[in-house]
C-alpha cells in the first residue's frame, strides 16, 4: 500500500568512486558525459551516463497523452542532460521516478525532478535514510533537501501503471542496502535490478554496502527473486554494466552462492578473517572482475564481516535476519 508522507532531508555521499564530496562543486567531474541508450524491451530505454543505469519507460497515458517513467537518476549535475534524452525518447517530462535505493549514484538527481514535478517512489527505507545526517560506505552523509525525499513509500511492494505498461516495485530485504527494490516492466519484459546485480561488464565485484543493511545472503535472495521474474526472453538491467539477460544474472548468483559456501567452510574451520582473505575463496571469478572498484579481497572480507556478524536485527515482519 502507497503511504503519502511529510518532507524531510538527506542524500549520502556517492558510493561508487566517481565523485567526491557534494556533487553540485563537482559539475566539472562531468562536462564529458553523454547520455547514451539501448533498447531494453518495447518502450523501455536504458539511459547510461554516470553511476548508477536508469530505466526510461514511455508510452501513453490513462489520459490519452504521453507519459514517461523513470528508474533511478544519477548525479545532479546530469540532470539536464537527462531530462532532455527523455524528451527527445519520449516526448514529455517525467511522471514517476523510482529510486532502487538510497546511494547518491542513482538519486542525486532527487532534488532536480522533485522540482520539475516528478513524483518519487522508493522503499521506507530509502527515505528514511535520505532523511537524516549518517554514514554510507564508511562516509558522512548530510540531510537532503525536503523535494528531494520521496514522497510514496512502500514496504513490500507497489504496483504503478504508468506510460501503457504495468510496472512493479519490488522489495528486496537486505541486498546492496535494506531499501533495495526491483523494478518489473511486465508487459515489455524488462527488469531493472539496481545494485543487486553487477553484470561482468562492470569487471567489478559487486559493493554489498553492510552500514546500509545489505547482506551476501540478502545480495543471493535479490538474484534469485530476479531469476524467478525472469524467463529467456527477459532483459536484464544491472545497476552497474551493460545490459543483459537471465543466464548472467544466474551465473552472478552462483557466483555468490559459491563464495559464500566457501567462505563459510573456512570460518567454520576456524579461520580469521586474514586467513579467510588470503585462502582466496573468489580466486575463480577474480581474472573477469579485477578492475573494478570492489577486488577479490575487499569482497571476501566483506562476505566473512556479514557471515560472522550474528548480531542479527529483526524484519518489521517479524524474520529474523543475519547479515
Amino acid at each position: 500500500m502507497i503511504r503519502v508522507l511529510a518532507t524531510a532531508a538527506a542524500l549520502s555521499l556517492p558510493l561508487t568512486g566517481l565523485v567526491s564530496g557534494v556533487q553540485a562543486q563537482d559539475a566539472d567531474r562531468f562536462k564529458d558525459v553523454v547520455i547514451e541508450t539501448e533498447t531494453a524491451g518495447a518502450g523501455v530505454e536504458v539511459l547510461y551516463g554516470a553511476g548508477g543505469n536508469l530505466a526510461l519507460a514511455y508510452g501513453t497515458g490513462a489520459n490519452g497523452e504521453a507519459e514517461a517513467f523513470l528508474v533511478d537518476d544519477q548525479f545532479a549535475p546530469l540532470t539536464d542532460r537527462i531530462m532532455a534524452k527523455v524528451q527527445e525518447i519520449a516526448g514529455t517530462d517525467v511522471k514517476f521516478l523510482v529510486n532502487t535505493h538510497w546511494h547518491f549514484d542513482h538519486s542525486g538527481g532527487n532534488e532536480n525532478f522533485g522540482k520539475a514535478g516528478a513524483v518519487i517512489v522508493a522503499h521506507d527505507n530509502v527515505r528514511q535514510r535520505m532523511a537524516k545526517d549518517g554514514t554510507a560506505g564508511g562516509r558522512e552523509v548530510k540531510a537532503s533537501p525536503p523535494i528531494a525525499l520521496p514522497t510514496l513509500t512502500f514496504r513490500d511492494r507497489q504496483t504503478i501503471n504508468s506510460a501503457g505498461m504495468t510496472i512493479r516495485a519490488i522489495h528486496v530485504h537486505h541486498a546492496h542496502t535494506d531499501g533495495d527494490a526491483l523494478v518489473h516492466f511486465v508487459e515489455p519484459n524488462v527488469i531493472h535490478m539496481g545494485d543487486t546485480f553487477f553484470s561482468r561488464t562492470t569487471n567489478s565485484f559487486p559493493f554489498i554496502d553492510t552500514n546500509s543493511g545489505g547482506s551476501i545472503q540478502g545480495a543471493i535472495t535479490a538474484a534469485e527473486t530476479g531469476l524467478k521474474l525472469a524467463d529467456a526472453e527477459t532483459a536484464i538491467i544491472p545497476g552497474h554494466g551493460k545490459l543483459t539477460n537471465r543466464a548472467e544474472l544466474a551465473e552472478y548468483r552462483d557466483m555468490l552462492v559459491d563464495i559464500r559456501d566457501r567462505v563459510q567452510v573456512l570460518i567454520d574451520s576456524g579461520e580469521d578473517r586474514d586467513a579467510v582473505i588470503a585462502a582466496k575463496p573468489a580466486e575463480a571469478y577474480a581474472a573477469a572482475r579485477a578492475e573494478g572498484f570492489i577486488d577479490a579481497d575487499r569482497f571476501v572480507g566483506t562476505v566473512y564481516d556479514g557471515l560472522t556478524n550474528f548480531g542479527a536485527h529483526t524484519h518489521e515482519n517479524g524474520e529474523r535476519h543475519v547479515r
